[in-house]
């Protein structure tokens, strides 16, 4: 498979979506041409925003108008697009009231991006983003490891669930059905809980639980487990499937690790507690979920997974795709930081942001304001003593005049003794002892001696 080449075009469904705009980022900095759909261009706010996701690529980010719900909207799409990466998807918030909301566009559309891509005769592979729920959800085997060649039956699963199991199946099964000559392949990439950073502060379901734990939505936390994945490591694996030859035809789990509920608050908890979040970090008793579930749609959604631990393979991640997970510690913090800078959470008074940096900023400020009162050196006032202007040299200048007066006043003292003494020595000397003048009896003599 080729790389980036000045005609290498990449298209991307579903442009504002966690995922793709990693997917996105990634594949401008790789060089590539890049082409994404959104349901609608007129919200300038959002393209301006995916248009920034790299603002050193070699190719500005090109935009068209696509929906899953209209299936003429993909053949201008993908014209001239060497391949597809299909990230489109809906994702409820809360349960939908007909899952046919859910699942129809889901499946639809799948199938119409593919039909166009067959209709193109550009297209060499299309990329899916499927879901670790389609190969297990809910109930695990003991000390089974589930691999790609597990599927999930839709039966029994939510509208979300359906719509992921349901929509790669019909990918799979249109491919199987193309005659030689209009072949493209497929490859799929199953992640299982998607974490870390959010791009452009796009809202979306992957947030709710660090969302939930850094506002202190709830006193506990549920004794859910999750199979976590760094959405960094996700948007890589679709770029090596895509150009990977060995991913062809196949699927792909891409998975980290398995984490509590509570482990991921402790984390949370032990990097935001002194930054001014409480975050919860004792379970729920199951009769109490239960309870705040009948109230709680979204609680609800959630109960059946209490408990539960599913684990995946992740070596075709590893081996085939080359993708090396991150830290687990990296992608829980990188998401959470994300969330309140992009103001998804409320900064605190105490925040201190990525690596301390506005922590640094205000402890210069309040060094700086500590130093203004504090009693400054050589002769300076402290901060509220007011000093007006010109009073330094005012002082200066009498000091001098106060001296040059007693210096002067000095000198006429000492004239006028001087002129004094010349007078007695002109008089006659007298014989009697009584008119002898002495020390004693002219204190002044010693005072103008001075």
């Amino acid at each position: 498979m080729e790389g980036a080449t000045e005609t290498t075009r990449v298209l991307v469904t579903g442009a504002s979506g966690y995922i793709a705009t990693h997917i996105i980022q990634q594949l401008q900095q790789a060089g590539y041409q890049v082409r994404a759909t959104l349901r609608s261009l007129e919200d300038a706010a959002k393209a301006e925003k995916l248009r920034a996701l790299c603002p050193e690529a070699a190719h500005a980010l090109e935009l068209v108008e696509a929906d899953l719900t209209k299936p003429e909207s993909w053949e201008p799409a993908v014209k001239d697009v060497t391949y597809v990466i299909h990230a489109a998807s809906p994702f409820p918030m809360t349960p939908p009231k007909d899952e046919s909301e859910i699942v129809t566009p889901a499946v639809d559309g799948t199938q119409a991006i593919l039909k166009a891509c067959v209709q193109a005769k550009s297209v060499k592979k299309v990329v899916m983003t499927s879901s670790s729920v389609a190969v297990r959800y809910g109930s695990s085997e003991p000390n089974k490891t589930y691999t790609e060649e597990d599927w999930m039956e839709p039966e029994g699963l939510d509208a979300h669930g359906k719509s992921k199991v349901m929509a790669e199946k019909a990918a799979w099964d249109y491919v199987k059905e193309l005659p030689d000559e209009d072949k493209v392949e497929l490859a799929v990439v199953n992640p299982s809980y998607v974490m870390g950073p959010v791009l452009n502060g796009s809202k979306c379901s992957s947030t709710d639980v660090v969302k939930r734990l850094l506002e202190h939505s709830s006193l506990c936390v549920p004794k859910l487990n999750f199979s976590i994945v760094d959405v960094r490591d996700v948007a890589a694996a679709h770029i090596k499937a895509m150009t990977s030859q060995e991913a062809s035809g196949k699927r792909h789990l891409v998975t980290n690790d398995n984490m509590w509920m509570k482990e991921i608050a402790q984390v949370l908890s032990k990097e935001f507690k002194s930054q001014g979040y409480s975050v919860p970090t004792a379970n729920y008793p199951n009769a109490v979920l239960n309870l705040i579930g009948m109230f709680d749609k979204s609680v609800k959604m959630i109960i059946p997974q209490v408990n539960k631990v599913i684990k995946f393979d992740n070596s075709r991640m590893k081996e085939v795709l080359g993708v090396t997970p991150r830290d687990l510690k990296e992608t829980i913090l990188d998401m959470a930081y994300s969330l309140i800078e992009a103001g998804i959470v409320k900064k605190s008074k105490k925040y201190r942001g990525p690596g301390g940096i506005q922590a640094d900023k205000e402890e210069e400020v309040d060094k700086k304001e500590e130093g203004d009162d504090k009693p400054k050196e050589n002769g300076d006032l402290k901060e509220g003593e007011e000093k007006k202007e010109g009073d330094e040299t005012k002082e200066d200048e009498k000091k001098e005049a106060d001296e040059k007066k007693e210096e002067k006043e000095g000198e006429e003292k000492k004239e006028e003794k001087e002129e004094k003494d010349n007078k007695e020595e002109e008089k006659p000397a007298e014989k009697t002892e009584e008119s002898k003048p002495t020390e004693e009896s002219n204190p002044d003599d010693t005072k103008d001696g001075e």
